[in-house]
């Protein structure tokens, strides 16, 4: 294992966020006693942490473990961290007093670890009232008169299929920073909602009528196909009208441009009037529409740089620190302070897959010198 990625695993057990998967790698790489130290070396050099390292009662770790499954009442829940704890307690050994540590009380909160704020995902609903929804949970999702007419099922929202008899009623969804979330449309449409995202859409579609959702914010779209209802998303600077279709639209309120991405089918992009300036896209291309300019622009583009947020992936490709910075801040909930206005103007290239922001933060420390600190959730770059 690579120096790299083995400090990717060390921040990613740390900060909570280590899959299974990662565990047991990080596991095995620990049987090794030199790489004991490293990690020792690394998490008192990066966290602060040291009289830890040094007293370990593990009988005293196993049981506060045991305690914590059998608290647990969701019998799925005990196996999955049944099998966690398998590898936890091969860290234990591994580890000594870091792992009591991790699990000890709050007046040992670890320095340098980001607390990134937690805020609400809303639902607000046609009449004007609002509700917030619980990505853990499951309900159904009812009408003004009480009619069950969808589900929320965990992180996404699934309305039945089916068509309005009278008016259009729509719903707004309201993303916050630090969480994404899906909706199907009742027409079958699945849409994937990016952080700092606002999508109001008819909660059923009326027959005889195009389909029209308004986004402001970020979102991939796989469209249902239906020829005598084509569906138009209305986002900032550019109206996008499908028959059937997958392709992301990027339309935040503070970028300078909105951009489509087509994957797959054909679209139509236009500003005003659907007559004047219409362009089309095909599989592979994007079209960008700036503010005050009549004129969309087409370029071919590698697609998975502009929909691998969908899986959790953050890539840069020629981008400035500032635009980067920006998508970190919707990406995890946090506050940047750049000081450094030079380096604000500089490019880079990353890739970043489900990575803790930690980790995102000591790439671009070890890899292009660039000296911050961290205050709960704010990041003050030097």
């Amino acid at each position: 294992m690579t120096v790299k990625k083995s400090e990717r695993l060390i921040v990613k057990f740390i900060t909570n966020q280590a899959s299974q998967e990662e565990i047991e790698q990080l596991t095995e790489w620990l049987k090794e006693e030199e790489n004991q130290i490293v990690f020792k070396d690394f998490v008192q050099t990066n966290y602060a942490i040291d009289a830890a390292l040094n007293t370990f009662d593990s009988t005293e770790v196993r049981k506060q473990l045991s305690e914590r499954i059998n608290k647990e009442n969701n019998v799925f829940y005990k196996r999955r961290f049944s099998s966690y704890y398998k590898y936890a307690a091969v860290l234990i050994v591994a580890l000594g007093g870091f792992y009591f540590y991790k699990n000890s009380s709050a007046e040992q909160v670890k320095q340098n670890v980001i607390v990134p704020r937690v805020d609400e995902i809303v639902l607000q609903l046609g009449n004007g009232a609002s509700e917030t929804i619980d990505i853990s949970g499951e309900k159904n999702v009812t009408d003004k008169d009480g009619n069950i007419i969808g589900k929320q099922e965990k992180n996404r929202l699934v309305y039945n299929k089916a068509f309005a008899e009278g008016e259009l009623v729509y719903s707004t969804l309201k993303i916050p920073y630090g969480k994404k979330f899906e909706v199907q449309l009742s027409d079958g449409t699945l849409v994937y909602l990016n952080s700092g995202t606002s999508f109001k859409y008819p909660v059923q579609f009326v027959k005889k009528q195009n389909r029209e959702v308004y986004l402001t914010g970020e979102a991939y779209f796989e469209v249902s196909k239906d020829k005598s209802h084509p569906f138009t998303v209305n986002a900032q600077q550019i109206n996008v009208e499908v028959l059937g279709t997958k392709f992301n639209v990027d339309s935040y309120s503070n970028n300078s441009s909105t951009d489509v991405v087509l994957v797959e089918g054909k679209v139509s992009l236009y500003k005003d009037q659907k007559t004047q300036n219409q362009v089309y896209l095909t599989p592979g291309f994007k079209g960008s529409a700036q503010q005050g300019q009549s004129e969309i622009k087409i370029e071919q583009v590698n697609t998975d740089y502009y929909t691998d947020w969908v899986k959790g992936s953050l890539v840069f490709k020629n981008a400035s620190f500032d635009d980067i910075i920006k998508k970190l801040e919707r990406q995890y909930n946090v506050t940047f302070i750049n000081r450094n206005k030079t380096l604000g103007k500089e490019i880079f290239n990353a890739r970043f897959d489900n990575e803790p922001i930690e980790v995102v933060l000591k790439y671009f420390s070890d890899s292009y010198a660039i000296d911050y600190n961290i205050d709960q959730d704010r990041i003050t770059i030097k």
